[in-house]
């Protein structure tokens, strides 16, 4: 596993009220959701950078209010026409 280090102020930890480790949790979490609402990683991927396995990651999705299907209709019109 790679380690990075993020440079944040001081002051973040106090107007976030937690602690460095669970920014660091939290930072990893929120990435992983942001990713797969953009689109970027699928669910499978975006638990495994969030550090959650797939059950937690659905449940932190709706948590969040993120759409855990990412399918459009269109897209089902066309899955169901065979196109």
């Amino acid at each position: 596993m790679t380690t990075l280090t993020i440079n944040l102020p001081e002051g973040a930890f106090s107007a976030l009220r937690r602690s460095p480790p669970e920014v660091a949790v939290e930072m990893r979490i929120a990435a992983a959701v942001q990713w797969y609402a953009e689109q970027v990683v699928s669910q499978e991927k975006a638990a495994e950078i969030a550090g959650l396995s797939r059950v937690e990651f659905l449940d932190e999705l709706k948590r969040r209010k993120v759409p855990a299907f990412q399918e459009t209709f269109e897209d089902l019109v066309r899955e169901i026409e065979g196109v």
